[in-house]
């Protein structure tokens, strides 16, 4: 079992956000997390970018872009940022990658948004020959034609996560990829829809047991706190819930919106939802801090005290 943080670049001065980031990171890895996920939003930092940088401060601790979209770059271009990344964070790169959404594909990029899991699939077949490192990319398919030169190589095998919420893109990311980075994915979707197929897909294909990775937004609070953290959470995180695919994916559990989803309350509270996601299949917790307060101090102290906390849950179910 991974626990680890989403370390995203969030609304402020572009010039603090790299120091900011690069502090969450440093005290992700002296807490003893496992990985640290960047997300790909689409106002801001470059994730890849971020994670290059994240390397140069760090040591141990595995670096996930949480999730880069696909259709904005060639195959071989992602794949030789990717390897760039990987090299230059000492091999520790878990490539998360995905179709996105129609909102942000062609609405504000103006690409097209046609047949993503077939498009996904086309695109994981290049990213694959490309990371076999064997000088040149070859791949035909109904997608992409490449004949590509290419000498780099992976300095260590380099995970490749799908962001998979329906059916046929859960059958791909156990075919052809290590795992699935999820949001908006409560227990039972986990359990009954999310586990079960992207698991026998995996075991079809003859691969390894894929990695679940749950994002969830995490907050210490008193119980009659929680109403509030799950406010929040729904008021700053929940832009996304607009798309079908979310949609779908909220309607194979009981959760609603994010603030369904957050775990939140005391240490003990926490712990036993993080327990729930366990039993119905995760093997990643992703968790993304949500601080409460009424002013700028009290989001600090809450940030403080909940990842302090979260810390210590991660330490002890790990034993």
């Amino acid at each position: 079992m991974r626990f680890g943080v989403m370390i995203g670049p969030e609304r402020g001065d572009t010039a603090r956000k790299a120091a900011r980031m690069l502090d969450d990171v440093r005290w992700a890895e002296s807490a003893g997390m496992d990985t640290a996920w960047v997300p790909q939003v689409p106002t801001d930092f470059d994730a890849l970018i971020t994670i290059a940088l994240m390397g140069a401060v760090t040591e141990r601790i595995e670096l996930g872009t949480a999730v880069v979209p696909l259709q904005p770059q060639h195959p071989v271009a992602l794949a030789r940022a990717a390897m760039s990344a990987h090299a230059a964070a000492g091999g520790r790169l878990a490539l998360g990658v995905g179709p996105s959404h129609h909102w942000i594909i062609r609405d504000m990029l103006g690409l097209p948004y046609d047949r993503p899991a077939a498009y996904t699939r086309d695109y994981l077949e290049v990213l694959t020959a490309a990371f076999a490192g064997t000088g040149r990319v070859d791949v035909e398919n109904d997608t992409f034609r490449v004949h590509n030169p290419l000498d780099l190589t992976p300095v260590k095998p380099l995970p490749v996560l799908l962001a998979a919420l329906g059916p046929v893109m859960l059958r791909i990311a156990g075919e052809r990829a290590d795992g699935t980075v999820l949001w908006l994915a409560d227990e039972r979707a986990i359990a009954d829809h999310i586990a079960p197929r992207i698991n026998k897909a995996a075991e079809d294909a003859g691969r390894a047991a894929p990695r679940i990775v749950a994002g969830l937004p995490v907050c210490l609070c008193r119980p009659d706190q929680v109403a509030e953290a799950r406010a929040r959470a729904n008021r700053i995180l929940g832009e996304a819930e607009v798309s079908p695919n979310y949609q779908r994916l909220l309607d194979a559990g009981d959760a609603r919106d994010v603030g369904d989803i957050t775990a939140a309350g005391t240490e003990e509270m926490i712990a036993a939802r993080f327990q729930r996601f366990i039993d119905a299949g995760v093997t990643d917790i992703s968790a993304r801090l949500l601080p409460i307060g009424a002013n700028r101090d009290e989001l600090i102290a809450s940030k403080r005290r909940t990842r302090e906390v979260y810390a210590q849950i991660a330490a002890d179910m790990r034993t």
